[in-house]
């Protein structure tokens, strides 16, 4: 929680920095906003976030750990609307409770438990070849003529599924640094893996936000990192999760979370255009 409070933080201070600067960019652009607090504030966010989700996928199952990020939107949400002095309109708030609602009762139901903290190759190299071609897919998917929502949702899906990935090498590297030291984190292969896949993820989103409607990039990204990270935590972690009867409930908050999802897509920038239309 602590993780999605602080990149909600993160993302809206380095967003207020840039929208205070003509639109533009290379070295003079970054250097403009250095000078920025709200851009220091902004970066100290994000940093924040990864110290944080490292630190919980070292104490914790993925599983559990990565819905949790479903959050950052209804912290974004009451972050922007602070930053902009503006009123969050009612469908934000009815957002924020079903996320809240729906994620409580998804993770209370699968109630992820168990598992370990390094996986063997042999479950490894099957996992990150349906990843990648997963992420390689939509994208080439993304190239073919359609409409920008379906653009903006198999990007999405991409980053959705990197991020996920991204969470899982993190979770096997964090661990090796802290049972073993620097030496052999910076021998492992998974802490190479998480940093490219992570810079990856991060490119395939900017695409994603660019290519269509927020609320089809950020829709796909959040339910599919979720999805992904309660799949890579039970196939390559070998964590468990309730089945049976609890399954109902489970798709009963996702279906919840979905909702929830969808009108923060449509709150969040409807308080941007009216601030800046205020400004």
């Amino acid at each position: 929680m602590l993780g999605a409070a602080s990149n909600a933080t993160g993302t809206a201070f380095q967003r207020e920095a840039a929208s205070t600067l003509k639109q533009g960019g290379g070295l003079h652009f970054v250097l403009m906003l250095v000078r920025k607090p709200a851009w220091t504030i902004g970066v100290l966010g994000v940093m924040g976030a990864a110290l944080f989700q490292a630190l919980a996928l070292l104490n914790g199952p993925i599983a559990l750990v990565q819905p949790l990020f479903v959050l950052e939107l209804p912290f974004a949400l009451i972050i922007v609307g602070h930053l902009l002095h503006r009123r969050i309109p009612s469908e934000g708030w009815y957002g924020v409770a079903s996320v809240v609602a729906g994620l409580g009762l998804l993770l209370g139901a699968a109630a992820p438990h168990g598992g370990g903290a390094q996986a063997p190759l042999s479950r490894w190299i099957p996992a990150l070849v349906v990843c990648y071609a997963l992420m390689a897919g939509a994208v080439v998917i993304s190239r073919a003529p359609s409409s920008p929502q379906v653009r903006a949702v198999t990007l999405g899906v991409a980053a959705a599924v990197g991020n996920a990935t991204t969470a899982a090498l993190l979770k096997s590297a964090t661990t090796t640094f802290s049972d073993h030291g620097v030496v052999a984190f910076l021998s492992a292969w998974q802490t190479y893996g998480f940093a490219l896949t992570g810079i990856a993820a991060v490119l395939l989103l900017e695409n994603a936000l660019q290519a269509g409607p927020l609320a089809a990039s950020q829709s796909a990204l959040t339910i599919g990192d979720a999805l992904v990270s309660l799949v890579l935590g039970v196939t390559v972690f070998q964590e468990t999760i309730r089945a049976g009867a609890w399954i109902l409930l489970e798709l009963l908050g996702l279906v919840f979370m979905c909702f929830g999802v969808f009108l923060l897509t449509r709150a969040i920038p409807r308080i941007r255009t009216v601030g800046r239309r205020a400004a």
